[in-house]
Parts: structure tokens; sequence; C-alpha cells
């Protein structure tokens, strides 16, 4: 039975199964006549107070603005190892997928605010359909097995780290509250003696992680939204050992904080923020402007604008295709990054905080993310002929995927 366990986790596609069923598990106890325990257990109060410190959040904020956290803390990481010495350190092999992510961040916002022109309420949720679920889309590439080309699954993971980045931007400049000069202050304080932390090659965790933590609780109370924390503080942490080269802080913390982040705080995340009730719901609620737009954007959006940025690329000659990779495997590998679960619900909840009245957009963020990963799975099937292809690894170091070198 454990090692049974053990190939489970091992398999590309387990985070997103694991996610899949947190987020199912919800939707089913939210329909039960168990649902005002579901609805109990999310709200329940926990309250933090040192001294005249308090920070009293349901457990629901707890999850979404400290257990989150940690997995934008991760994000950063990832997006540090990348740039210095993973696939996004070659300026040639960034450009495609660059152009991609912006293109496919950029489409579904305007496919949304297509449907909600005429609200400015609504029109607040436009970020919703920008960013992939790199779990989910992973996921579902891996159902084809080795039969996939190395280059696309690198060209999809890239999409999905600029998606990233792209989200935390958004989410930094647009979905903030009113801001608490004090409390920024204190945070901002807390970048410089990172700063010195780092130039200093101190190598032992402790010292980043309490100042990060401060810096987390102070951006928590600043408007800002904490999660913004954990980004910034992974851009501190050392990736070299002067001492020790065999040992990197950065990759040995990533791979410690993976299966955490993959297997714990994620499926938690989704359990939290994907119990729909559809308790007298009717076709008029997914057939609202805004989860109808959040929907389109998700299935539409996201082809349209990677097709027309890789298009655009490749036309002016700027980059080419993928190596080994057809227009019709790239066009399903665009359907895939329609799946917006994870960074969506997120940002939807930025967006319209609790239950809105009328509308729900996780209803559009699921079956935007389903229509996308079944449509682009069917596409990818026909597009990718039979065949031996040299496998990827899933790099230890980290979740996304990297090649032997």
């Amino acid at each position: 039975m454990f090692q049974k366990l053990k190939a489970f986790f091992a398999l590309e596609a387990a985070g997103g199964i694991v996610l899949a069923l947190a987020a199912i598990l919800a939707m089913i106890v939210a329909n039960s006549p168990l649902s005002w325990l579901y609805s109990d257990f999310i709200h329940a109060p926990v309250v933090l107070q040192i001294g005249n410190f308090v920070i009293d959040k349901d457990a629901h904020h707890w999850v979404n603005d400290g257990l989150m956290a940690i997995f934008f803390f991760l994000v950063g990481l990832e997006l540090k190892r990348e740039a210095l010495v993973g696939e996004l350190s070659d300026v040639k092999q960034i450009l495609l997928p660059a152009l991609a992510a912006v293109g496919g961040m950029i489409a579904p916002a305007l496919v949304y605010a297509a449907f909600n022109m005429n609200n400015p309420e609504y029109l607040q949720g436009w970020a919703i359909p920008a960013a992939t679920d790199i779990a989910f889309a992973i996921g579902v590439l891996s159902l084809l097995g080795s039969r996939v080309p190395n280059a696309l699954k690198i060209f999809l993971v890239s999409i999905a780290i600029f998606d990233d980045l792209g989200a935390i931007i958004i989410i930094a400049l647009f979905y903030t509250s009113d801001l608490s000069l004090f409390s920024l202050g204190v945070a901002a304080v807390c970048l410089p003696i990172l700063y010195l932390f780092n130039r200093m090659n101190i190598t032992r965790l402790t010292p980043y992680l309490f100042v990060g933590l401060i810096m987390w609780a102070a951006m928590l109370k600043s408007g800002v939204h904490a999660t913004l924390a954990g980004v910034l503080l992974a851009f501190f942490i050392p990736l070299v050992n002067k001492k020790d080269p065999e040992h990197s802080p950065l990759e040995e913390l990533e791979h410690d904080l993976h299966n955490t982040v993959a297997f714990g705080i994620l499926p938690l995340f989704a359990f939290f923020n994907s119990g729909i009730s559809l308790a007298g719901a009717g076709l008029d609620t997914l057939l609202h402007s805004v989860p109808l737009g959040i929907a389109a954007g998700l299935f539409l959006g996201k082809q349209i604008g990677i097709m027309a940025a890789v298009l655009f690329a490749v036309k002016l000659g700027l980059a080419s295709v993928p190596k080994g990779c057809t227009m019709r495997q790239v066009y399903g590998t665009a359907l895939l990054c329609g799946i917006g679960f994870t960074m969506s619900l997120f940002i939807g909840g930025l967006a319209f905080g609790g239950q809105p009245d009328g509308f729900d957009p996780r209803l559009g963020i699921i079956l935007g993310s389903i229509i996308s990963g079944v449509v682009g799975y069917l596409v990818l099937r026909k597009a990718i002929p039979d065949g031996d292809h040299p496998k990827l690894a899933v790099s230890e170091e980290a979740g996304y995927l990297s090649n032997h070198r």
C-alpha cells in the first residue's frame, strides 16, 4: 500500500488529481445535509494576539492570506531559480512563451470586459481568467504519456511561469484596499534587512523567515495583499552557498516546500474556495455576465491571445515554433492554458470578496477550466502522433519540469 501511494505522489499528474478531488469534495459537502458544517468550518474565527497586535480572521481568510503566502513564496523561489539558471535564463528561449503569456492575459481580460462593459462593479473581475493553473495543465498533458515532445512541455510550463508573474503584478497593482502607510513602512524596512542578509551570504534560513514573517504581518495590515510578502521574501533567498557550493539554500527550500504546497496547501485552498452551493441556482445564475465572461475568457480568450501572439512572433521572425512541435500541438497547449483554477479562484476572491448577490464567479472558473481541459486534451490527442519521445523528468528542486542537461 505504501509503495502504491509513493508511486502515485511521484506522478506528474498527482498534484492536479489531489487538487481536483479537494474541489469535488467541497462541492459535494456544500450541497449535502452537512452544508451548515462546511460553512461553520470555513468561517470559524481564528484570533492571533501578541500584546496589542491582533489578527482576527476566519479560517477562510487564514488559508487565503496565510497559507497561500507560502504558495506564493514557492512561486517566487521557482521564478528566481528559473530566471538565474533555468529555462528563463536564455532570452532566445523565453521570448515566445513570454509573448504568448502576455497575449494569453490580455485577450481573456478583453473577452471578460466585453461581457461586463456596462457594469463597473462587475468589471473589477477582469483579471480572473488571466492566469493558468500549472498543476491541472501539466496533469492533463501528462495523460498523453511519453508521446508529448519535451519542447511542448517546456513551452507550457514557461507560459505558466510568466502567467504567475503577471498575476502577482496584477494583484499588487489592482487588488489593494485602503493603504496604511505605517504598516507599509514596516514592510518596506524589511526589504533592506533581507538584502543585507543576502549580501552577507547568510545561508541559514531562520533569519530570512523571521523577517519575512514580520513583513507578512505588516502587509496584512497595510492593505497590500499579504501573499505578496511571500514573493518578495523568495527573491532574497540565496541561490548559491559560497561556503558550500554543493548545497543551494534556494533549491533545497524549494524541494522541501513542494510536496507541502502541492498536496497540502493547494488542496486545502481548493476545499475552502470551491464549495459552491447550487441550491436555488438556475440557468440565469450560470448565464450571468460574470461567470459567463469568466468561462468565455478562459476558453476563448486564452486560446485567441496565445495563438495570436505565437503567430505574430513566428511571422515576424522573432521566434520559432518549439522544436519538434507543430502548430496544431501549440494550439492544443494554448487550450490547456485556459485551465485557470487556483489563481482564478484567488483573484476572484479579491475581486468580489464573499458570495456576491445574484452570481458566483466560481461557476465560470470551473466551467471554463473543464471545457478548456477537455477540448485541449482531445486536440492534443489527435495532434501528437504515437511514438516515443524522450521523457522529461520532474525536477526535485521544484514543482515544474526541467530538461536533463
